[in-house]
């Protein structure tokens, strides 16, 4: 097998730029999902079932999109295409879905059509995501993989900053952050067109600028037997094979980072679910999506997710620094279980910045580290793209597990969101035991 070169930064850079209008779009659901349904009319307590959808459709997308983009040679590329179909339906839905309340609808008829549109937009986002990670898997060395997925830790971080920021900035040179009840401010509905147009302008220059190598060499660089170029296959050893198998042949690796994945990424789902009105019941004292208080509120937690990322980013350029690999993972995590447990306790708005920057820091270790790990662990296993997407389910599996119990557990610990942020930095604290388990493949 041939040693695959070292890249240049801006290689790297290229590889991995479109992630940051990928990230845009990501950002933009994750910070104004339960705003956009709880202004439509949903109640709190069957809130996060709406958050089954995005992890749903990831666990169904990107190991198909892994599995067909492993078999697929195109004069346009292997992952690429798959990165461009999906960026521009990911635009279409875009600027469909903060309209749920613009069109006349009865409450109920809304809340399905921005379900149906939650759905496609997560289609397409995962669609558009995965092809980055497989880029790096397929691409880059075991020596420069780190600082790949940093680079790619860093885009995906300042474009959250971009997307979370957008509602606050709009309101504050005028554009509308109230509107009639059961309809989406402007101030959300022009931020979700921009993030759209900024999202298709970069995966174009991605898409421009990274030449993905043909059967040949993918198969020399990555030790693909039986390569026939000629008829696009570039291996059994790659192409053979069900997702079964591949989970049955899995390094143990891969099961024991998914273990730390599953608490990680419950916390992160009950964040994302109950933040807004954990941030306003908290500090402006108010759930009541109707007020301008509540409008209010969550527009500041959007610029708190932006704090959140620049944490992240600062965080992220610290963790090379770290000699042990596991031991920053861990630390990191419970920076970030402290963050959350912070939050109830903040009732001025500026003091939420100390949780959210801490809370950075986990989740620049969680973007990071896993596929640091695990794509470690993969060399020589084949599947690449296959293996990467069937890991998305540690992602997407605790984020539907812990939409269904979401409410559930919202009227166990008393009805009250803000106390949804304790349950997830307990959540986040037995995530950074279980980093310990884990065997890191030099």
């Amino acid at each position: 097998m041939k040693q695959k070169p070292d890249l240049s930064f801006w290689n790297l850079w290229n590889l991995s730029f479109g992630f940051f209008g990928v990230q845009i779009a990501y950002a933009l659901q994750s910070a104004n999902i339960s705003r956009i349904f709880r202004t439509l009319g949903a109640d709190p307590h069957s809130l996060s079932f709406f958050w089954i959808l995005p992890p749903l459709m990831g666990i169904l997308v990107q190991p198909i999109v892994g599995t067909l983009s492993d078999k697929t040679w195109t004069r346009f590329g292997r992952r690429i295409p798959y990165l461009f179909v999906g960026a521009a339906a990911a635009v279409a839905v875009m600027c469909l879905l903060p309209n749920a309340g613009s069109f006349g609808m009865a409450v109920g008829t809304a809340l399905i059509f921005g379900l149906i549109a939650l759905m496609l937009l997560d289609t397409s986002i995962n669609m558009a995501m995965q092809p980055f990670k497989m880029l790096v898997g397929d691409m880059v060395n075991e020596k420069q993989k780190a600082k790949a997925y940093s680079i790619q830790s860093f885009l995906c971080n300042a474009g959250s900053v971009v997307g979370f920021l957008f509602p606050f900035v709009f309101t504050a040179i005028g554009i509308s952050n109230v509107a009639p009840e059961g309809v989406v401010p402007d101030s959300v509905i022009w931020s979700f067109y921009c993030g759209a147009a900024i999202l298709i302008l970069c995966v174009l220059y991605t898409t421009s600028k990274v030449k993905e190598w043909n059967p040949q060499e993918y198969a020399e660089y990555n030790g693909i037997s039986d390569n026939s170029g000629e008829s696009g296959d570039p291996g059994k050893s790659e192409t053979s094979g069900n997702w079964i198998t591949l989970l049955k042949n899995a390094p143990s690796t891969f099961w024991k980072v998914g273990l730390v994945q599953f608490f990680c990424w419950a916390g992160m789902l009950y964040m994302w679910t109950y933040v807004v009105d954990a941030v306003s019941e908290t500090v402006w004292g108010t759930i009541d999506p109707a007020t301008s208080d509540y409008q209010e509120a969550a527009n500041w937690t959007g610029v708190l997710y932006a704090i959140q990322s620049m944490g992240s980013v600062v965080w992220a350029a610290m963790l090379p620094r770290f000699k042990n690999t596991k031991l920053a993972y861990s630390v990191s995590l419970i920076l970030g279980a402290i963050g959350f447990l912070l939050i109830p306790f903040c009732p001025d708005k500026y003091l939420q910045i100390i949780p959210f920057l801490l809370i950075g820091c986990g989740w620049a270790a969680m973007l990071a580290m896993p596929f640091t790990f695990v794509t470690n662990a993969l060399q020589g296993y084949g599947h690449m793209g296959a293996y990467l997407g069937l890991f998305n389910g540690t992602i997407c599996i605790p984020q539907i597990v812990a939409a269904i119990c979401g409410g559930t557990i919202l009227s166990l610990v008393g009805h009250h969101q803000s106390t949804m942020m304790i349950v997830a930095g307990v959540s986040f604290l037995i995530g950074s035991l279980c980093v310990f388990i884990i065997k890191d493949k030099k």
